[in-house]
């Protein structure tokens, strides 16, 4: 009897040809293989990601090593400008500082806060809406009312409040060590709701469902059943919401960063730069200011249309 070739190409890897025949072939690929700005958006995306990522190896020069800033640099404009010069492709700031450089290093903060207070706002609101659709009764009323307060305050209003609280409790001079965690706390906790509202309403229905009444008629604690049988159900829309509040923790990040109460000028996020850059916007320094800005509003145009298409990707009606 011959044996079965091992060393065949196409049997190589089975299991791993299998999963990526079912994901190519999976509605969310269909969807996304044939939406060409989904597409420029995915990129678009993934680059100003990797760039940020690996801003210490792609940035032309490093804005905090002090030894590679001469101020004789200073306010120098973009290099197809008369004046420019060819290092410093987008220009220079105030301080000597290669425009194209802070980006990239500024970018990279915008991310880390967006991305951190998203997940901080996901377990939390997810955590609630569980307890609270699968507990009901009073607890299911207190939550919810608190979420319904919340929801009558602006996000950004109550990120001031709470680092403006801050502020105030921690010592003098300490706030700025403690500013970027400080400012994932306060957007984190002003995006919870819409988490919770929606984990709960999906937790309602699926605590109704034959397999949940099962797993209770057995015996298994209900943490158990939240966690092993409910969570994974109800995870579809929680992905979109956390898709969509990530260009919002941005934009508040760098609303908050113009406004001087986000991350110190010492460690500049995008929003930082802007405030920076428009106090020369009007002396004709202009590409100090509208550089961060375009990369900010790129960004999170390209996160949102991403959003956008996770949103009707995963809504059934739509198919």
């Amino acid at each position: 009897m011959e044996l079965p070739n091992r060393d065949a190409p196409g049997d190589a890897h089975p299991e791993r040809a299998g999963v990526l025949a079912r994901f190519l072939d999976h509605d969310l690929w269909w969807s996304f293989s044939r939406s060409p700005l989904v597409i420029i958006a995915a990129i678009v995306t993934l680059v100003m990601i990797l760039a940020s990522v690996f801003a210490p190896w792609v940035a032309p020069y490093d804005p905090f090593d002090l030894a590679s800033i001469d101020l004789l640099d200073a306010l120098k404009p973009p290099a197809w400008i008369e004046g420019g010069s060819a290092r410093h492709l987008l220009g220079t700031d105030d301080q000597g500082r290669d425009v194209l450089s802070t980006i990239l290093f500024g970018s990279r903060i915008s991310l880390l806060v967006g991305f951190l207070s998203v997940l901080m706002a996901m377990v939390l609101g997810v955590s609630i809406g569980l307890v609270a659709g699968y507990a009901g009764g009073w607890v299911d009323a207190v939550l919810m009312r608190i979420a319904d307060i919340q929801l009558s305050f602006p996000a950004i209003l109550i990120a001031l409040l709470i680092d403006g609280v801050v502020r105030g409790l921690l010592p003098e001079g300490r706030h700025e060590d403690l500013a970027l965690i400080v400012l994932i706390v306060a957007i984190g906790l002003s995006f919870w709701v819409q988490y919770a509202r929606t984990v709960r309403g999906s937790t309602l229905v699926e605590k109704t469902k034959e397999y949940v009444q099962a797993a209770q008629v057995i015996g298994l604690p209900g943490a158990l059943i939240l966690v092993r049988h409910i969570l994974p159900n109800v995870l579809g829309p929680v992905l979109v919401i956390a898709t969509i509040q990530l260009a919002l923790a941005i934009i508040i990040e760098a609303t908050l960063s113009f406004l001087g109460v986000g991350v110190p000028p010492t460690s500049p996020s995008l929003g930082t730069l802007i405030r920076i850059g428009n106090d020369y916007l009007f002396s004709g320094e202009w590409w100090i200011t509208v550089f961060p800005g375009l990369a900010l509003i790129i960004l999170v145009l390209a996160v949102n249309l991403l959003g956008d298409w996770l949103r009707d990707a995963l809504n059934p009606k739509l198919r």
